[in-house]
């Protein structure tokens, strides 16, 4: 299984995904003994050159803990670790919950591990930002920054970072836009996805832009890697509290190969290199533990078909089955 022509540069790595044929392959008829590398997907939250210092300690562990070789690979679109997943181009990855639950369905991905942040914390949470010297500041933080958004969209600039980001993309999704019935497409001067937490956060801080998507965690990471950049951000709005970060394996690994992995993250917790990410460790976790996510996934494709006048008989069947899904994951 061992792809010795992968290619490192990401953006090269996503065309030849595209390009390739996309068959499902598996691990389950090897053994341990058979697997000679680990390759391990990193979501792209900022830059590569931001990324690879605070992870490459973390894969040296890693791979001295379970005495295999692990390659890290650090790709440009979230899109792209799910789609290595899925050719099994990579074993493990780490994702955000939005990012999870799409390779849940299509990359045949388990979750088995959560992070935990420094002060034992399994959660975080989306913000809206802009930049401080920003003449909306005022009005947005004292009128709420969702409704302030909303109300003044025509005149405002707006970046999300990638689609399959969760609070960069679904939780901000839902709960400014999908819950007042608007279309961000549809409502802003100008609409842009940037690409990552570091790139909406810099075009806030550049003034490229009114008004962005970020998160807690990159904040705080910017203020590790840009201090004067986050300077000059302004959180005016903060979510409800998200299902913190999976670490996720394909489900057809050799059961002894997911058992060093496991016992690995469970009780790993150095914190020279653990506290960069912010973390301090990894709990057990399941699938189920990102159902909020799935939830919040559904229930805005559900109010994004409803404020639709006249439904065709195909979306009303749509619509039928999203409700079906919805109550199937409330009950499981």
């Amino acid at each position: 299984m061992d792809r010795r022509k992968f290619v490192k540069n990401s953006s090269l790595f996503a065309l030849s995904l595209a390009g390739a044929k996309l068959a499902n392959l598996t691990f389950s008829s090897q053994t341990l003994a058979q697997v000679k590398e680990i390759k391990f997907g990193i979501i792209s939250t900022e830059s590569q050159s931001n990324q690879r210092p605070i992870w490459e300690p973390l894969i040296k562990a890693f791979s001295d803990a379970i005495g295999l070789p692990v390659k890290a690979f650090y790709v440009t679109q979230y899109v792209a670790v799910i789609e290595a997943m899925r050719t099994g181009n990579i074993h493990l990855a780490w994702y955000g919950g939005k990012s999870y639950i799409e390779a849940a369905k299509r990359a045949n991905a388990e979750a088995f591990a959560q992070t935990v942040d420094t002060e034992g914390g399994k959660g975080y949470y989306s913000h809206l930002i802009t930049n401080k010297n920003n003449p909306i500041v005022a009005e947005a933080k004292a009128m709420g920054g969702d409704k302030y958004t909303i109300k003044n969209a025509a005149n405002l600039t707006f970046a999300f970072n990638d689609p399959n980001s969760t609070s960069g993309f679904l939780v901000p999704s839902y709960y400014i836009f999908a819950q007042n019935g608007v279309d961000p497409k549809k409502i802003f001067k100008r609409l842009v996805f940037s690409g990552s937490h570091e790139a909406t956060a810099l075009a806030i801080a550049n003034n490229q832009v009114d008004v962005a998507t970020n998160n807690n965690e990159s904040l705080d990471r910017l203020q590790q890697t840009n201090p004067k950049a986050r300077a000059n951000i302004e959180t005016i709005w903060t979510s409800t509290l998200i299902p913190s970060d999976p670490i996720a394996y394909r489900k057809d690994l050799p059961e002894d190969l997911k058992q060093k992995i496991r016992n690995f993250f469970y009780n790993f917790k150095d914190p020279a290199v653990l506290k960069p990410h912010g973390w301090s460790g990894f709990d057990q976790a399941n699938d189920k533990t990102w159902n909020p996510i799935r939830e919040l996934d559904i229930a805005k494709q559900i109010l994004e078909l409803e404020k639709k006048e006249n439904l065709s008989a195909e979306e009303k069947q749509k619509l039928e089955q999203l409700r079906q899904q919805l109550q199937a994951v409330k009950s499981s």
